[in-house]
């Protein structure tokens, strides 16, 4: 099935949406948020799952679903960690600077704990102080748990996977350097993500869920042309499963958490960095990246940062060309 949550109040409005995403059903008989359904799943999920068919079926009167009038699914949540599970990415950061790879980073992933109190909705603005801050996009893949024992395995993780979506995890790139120079990770350098208008339960991806990774591309598009189309089922390192567990290990996740993928990135067909989508290859998720290449073969990049005014859309489809998630667009604009 498919979720969504309508603007209303804070934590929005409950909605189950149809496949092809054009109709929805509001579910406040069964549920009146999405988290109130993620705390009582064993019970909820089924009763949604009977809405979402009479949906498919069309006995039951619904609403044009709008994914402009949408909130993130979760607007707003007890937890936020998002990894870095394509280390063809971090590989590629640490190169521009003249770093190598850590052996740790291919057992022990990376992730940091975000600010998950102001999720920005999938048609919202970007609002930043300043461009100077360097704005930039970050497509990903995301999972939404249930409740997550401490210490729990990989391989017990699956089952805690409730549903699927995709996520903007803004980043101010020019703060990033002295934040983590202090040693304490990120904070002004991470504000408000947004993530896609529908979340999707796992059954929904057929063949291209394999109970850890997304096998499709992810659309990501700059200014109405197309900038990334990495699969982000290839060259992740470590899957949902593994990156749960790992979130896990001294603490239990509360249902309703959401887990991030990091960056989706992959290596060019001949092994080495990617190239640019109008170069024939599948481009990236960010300008980072792009640039760190331009780095690597010239000494400079030379693709700037998000400027105000800027567009990102970042979607995927399914094999057949039909939008899943529905898309994240939203416009750099300035604050204040």
């Amino acid at each position: 099935m498919k979720l969504a949550s309508i603007k209303s109040g804070r934590d929005g409005r409950l909605l189950v949406v149809s496949r092809d995403l054009k109709r929805a059903l509001p579910a406040t008989t069964v549920a009146a948020t999405l988290q109130q359904a993620l705390d009582n799943w064993k019970e909820i999920a089924p009763r949604l799952a009977d809405l979402a068919e009479q949906v498919e079926q069309g006995s039951v009167q619904t609403v044009r679903f709008d994914e402009y009038e949408c909130l993130s699914p979760l607007p707003r949540a007890f937890q936020w960690v998002d990894g870095s599970a394509f280390l063809n990415h971090v590989e590629l950061v640490r190169k521009a600077r003249n770093a190598d790879m850590p052996p740790s980073f291919w057992t022990d992933p990376l992730m940091y704990q975000g600010g998950s109190d102001s999720f920005l909705a999938p048609h919202d603005p970007i609002l930043i102080p300043d461009e100077e801050f360097g704005i930039d996009m970050e497509g990903e893949v995301a999972v939404i748990t249930g409740d997550v024992p401490m210490g729990i395995t990989a391989a017990d993780a699956r089952s805690c996977i409730r549903l699927v979506l995709l996520v903007n995890d803004v980043s101010l790139r020019n703060l990033i350097p002295s934040e983590l120079a202090k040693g304490f990770g990120f904070l002004q350098s991470k504000p408000s993500s947004a993530f896609s208008p529908v979340a999707v339960t796992p059954d929904e991806l057929g063949e291209a869920w394999d109970g850890g990774r997304l096998h499709l591309p992810l659309n990501v598009d700059l200014n109405g042309n197309p900038f990334g189309r990495a699969n982000a089922g290839v060259d992740m390192t470590f899957d949902f499963p593994t990156l749960i567990a790992h979130a896990a290990r001294t603490r239990p996740l509360e249902a309703g958490s959401i887990v991030g993928s990091g960056t989706v990135s992959n290596k060019d067909q001949a092994g080495g960095p990617g190239r640019p989508v109008d170069e024939g290859g599948l481009g990236y998720s960010c300008i980072a990246e792009l640039r760190m290449i331009e780095t690597i073969r010239s000494g400079s990049p030379s693709t700037p940062f998000m400027k105000f005014g800027d567009r990102v859309r970042i979607e995927m489809k399914d094999k057949n060309g039909h939008s899943i998630f529905g898309a994240i667009e939203q416009e750099i604009r300035k604050h204040g």
